[in-house]
């Protein structure tokens, strides 16, 4: 399988359709991550339908000061690992080709989804973002596109942009891509030196630890449903070599009902540790937040919820994020 290079969208729009079009977006400096979204658009199109990856480093969502310039930029490997995971074609255009006559004078705006956490701190990403994807989607016309869970947040716009707007296209999110170390995968891993590189091993160990800490509470609370609260409950915790004081479920699932202050709790601390390295962890924000609008929930919150977390090592800035699932049926 030989995979096209495409530079324009009439290019890309000659080509015979048969089937589905699944497109992957990224901005180049492809890796694992990456081929796991192409992979999985190729098994969403099927043997006849067509696979397009896009790489395109869009201008809009860079902000002042930020790494536009120094952004890597690897079109020949890109087109080589698009290629093994079974792309058709690679749609890398010009700025020219996406903003003909200059930056848009109309975009997308984010709304007050967009304002919060990643766009508190990088004021204007987010319409940045939803514009040059909106433009994709028109000039690539896929029945399906896929993004990564690694950007929550992104992929709750696009999805919420696709909704709200009426774009005719299904909106796919595939898992974060790890490391064996547990560190998500990113086209920014590689500005860090090795000595970073250990600092930012954090951010996945605070989500982990979030995470089982939410593990250990909810296995509390289904122990507490399955005990009645008697005399019985102490001798069936005794039996099982637990304290009684150390293990009354009933307490822990009353104090911390659902526990997202103790999973919040439980990943700052690895955070406060690793501010404490040489070099340290700079932290932007740790966040609980409801995926339908990243605002941060409360005690009482039941259903889907996403610990998410950004920080600066060095001059590099990384986010990573895991789902958790709050409210067990009684």
């Amino acid at each position: 399988m030989t995979t096209a290079l495409l530079r324009t969208a009439d290019e890309l729009h000659a080509r015979v359709r048969n089937g589905r079009r699944a497109v992957v977006m990224t901005m180049g400096a492809l890796h694992e991550g990456h081929a796991t979204l192409i992979r999985t658009a190729r098994e969403i199109a099927g043997d006849q339908g067509e696979v397009v990856v896009t790489v395109f480093v869009n201008p809009l969502q860079f902000g002042k000061g930020e790494d536009l310039d120094r952004y890597p930029r690897t079109l020949d490997a890109d087109l080589k690992i698009a290629e093994e995971a079974g792309a058709d074609a690679v749609f890398a255009p010009s700025v020219d080709e996406v903003y003909p006559g200059g930056e848009p004078q109309v975009r997308i705006s984010a709304g007050p989804m967009g304002g919060r956490l990643e766009g508190a701190t990088r004021p204007g990403h987010f319409d940045g973002m939803l514009t040059v994807v909106a433009k994709l989607l028109h000039l690539t016309r896929p029945d399906v596109a896929l993004y990564g869970q690694k950007d929550a947040q992104q992929l709750a716009l696009i999805r919420r942009m696709a909704r709200d707007l009426n774009f005719g296209v299904e909106i796919v999110g595939a898992p974060t891509v790890r490391e064996e170390d547990g560190l998500a995968l990113s086209s920014r891993n590689r500005y860090l030196s090795p000595q970073e590189r250990r600092t930012a091993l954090a951010l996945s160990q605070a989500l982990f630890a979030g995470r089982d800490r939410h593990a250990a509470q909810e296995a509390l609370r289904a122990r507490a449903r399955e005990v009645p609260a008697t005399r019985a409950r102490a001798e069936a915790l005794s039996a099982i070599g637990e304290s009684r004081a150390a293990a009354d479920a009933h307490a822990v699932a009353k104090s911390v009902p659902g526990g997202p202050a103790g999973v919040r709790a439980a990943a700052r601390l690895v955070l406060d540790e690793a501010a404490r390295l040489q070099p340290p962890l700079a932290l932007d924000y740790l966040a609980l937040v409801d995926p339908s609008d990243f605002t941060e929930v409360g005690e009482d919150f039941t259903g889907e919820a996403v610990l998410a977390v950004a920080a600066r090592v060095g001059t590099t800035r990384l986010i990573d994020n895991i789902p958790l699932i709050f409210g067990a049926a009684p």
